[in-house]
């Protein structure tokens, strides 16, 4: 480490030092600084640049401090609430579909059914969108919520997945569906929600400096 990197993590170690997470918070800073020089094509940095890239020490520690006060449940709870919603409302509008003979029902479900692909596109951006907010919201310590938020949320879409493969649910309904092709997509689809969610996760962590 240069002369300029040392002094950065001694004034930031300094000014966190009561912080709980303090030793995660200097490696995360640590590696942000690799990135820099990385991205600067630099075997050593100054303080100056450090600290234009990444904001004082005493910035960085007010941050911090201010983090620690936030609710992560809140935001885990905000998104559990908005997938089952998601769900409930694709499991009204099928039921409905099916029980009921309206006509603007039976056009909307042509519709849908014809764009599976846009609407899994359009799942996996709240996927993205999750994982973002809680990276800029909470950085470091986002992680481990954003794995527990993730767990808790697929469990409906698994649930859903199961009793429509084994034919719990009236399997006559999502026929237009339920062509090999179309399972293989949701099984790529359901594998891609997390590495999307991590990605959105790591992006929005790098938001937050």
């Amino acid at each position: 480490m240069s002369d300029g990197e040392q002094e950065f993590i001694r004034e930031l170690t300094k000014r966190i030092r009561r912080h709980k997470l303090k030793e995660e918070i200097i490696l995360e800073y640590e590696h942000h600084i690799y990135e820099m020089k990385e991205e600067l094509e630099k075997e050593n940095i100054t303080y100056e640049e450090i600290v234009r890239q990444l904001g004082t020490p005493e910035d960085i520690a007010d941050m911090w401090q201010v983090e620690m006060k936030s609710n992560p449940n809140k935001m885990q709870w905000l998104f559990v609430v908005v997938n089952v919603s998601i769900f409930l409302l694709g499991v009204i509008f099928t039921v409905s579909y099916h029980l009921f003979d309206f006509q603007w029902l039976a056009n909307l479900w042509s519709s849908l059914t014809r764009m599976p692909v846009m609407i899994m596109i359009v799942y996996l951006l709240f996927w993205a969108l999750l994982g973002y907010e809680i990276g800029r919201e909470f950085g470091h310590r986002g992680r481990r919520l954003l794995q527990r938020t993730f767990f808790i949320c697929i469990l409906p879409n698994l649930l859903f997945m199961y009793l429509i493969v084994f034919k719990i649910l009236p399997y006559e309904w999502f026929d237009p569906l339920l062509d090999l092709p179309f399972i293989i997509l949701c099984i790529v689809f359901t594998a891609l929600l997390y590495p999307v969610s991590m990605l959105g996760y790591r992006w929005g962590r790098r938001a937050s400096i």
